[in-house]
């Protein structure tokens, strides 16, 4: 599986963003799909997850109440979401895939099999 983020960009405190993580394959569907965040000189921290069918999802708790994942297995495509954007949520966004029934937790980057390259996200005061 190959991953591809989009969507980020410079918005004012306040705003919305959304992010789009297209996947090539056509397995799509059998993954868990989850958006990470790493800020400069930072760890990369866990924001959301979606499981495969899109019946349970997860947030930080920085985040909920604020952003959305969702999915769209026709298009091969994840989204998120990100509304009352803070200046602390400035980062690069990357996306990631977990095989179905992958083992460990999934707010860990371990958990995952694949992720894209990251798209920046800049939200300024």
């Amino acid at each position: 599986v190959q991953l591809q983020a989009s969507g980020g960009g410079l918005v004012q405190a306040g705003g919305s963003l959304r992010l789009s993580c297209a996947a090539s394959g056509r397995t799509f569907s059998s993954y868990d799909m989850a958006w990470f965040r790493q800020a400069p000189g930072k760890e990369r921290d866990f924001v959301s997850f979606i499981r495969h069918t899109g019946s349970s999802t997860y947030y930080a708790d920085s985040v909920k109440g604020r952003f959305t994942i969702s999915r769209d297995n026709a298009k091969n495509t994840v989204y998120l979401q990100m509304n009352s954007l803070k200046p602390e949520d400035t980062a690069v966004y990357s996306c990631a895939a977990a095989r179905w029934g992958n083992s460990g937790s999934l707010y860990n980057t371990a958990y995952y099999n694949y992720w894209g390259q990251g798209t920046q996200v800049t939200v300024s005061s």
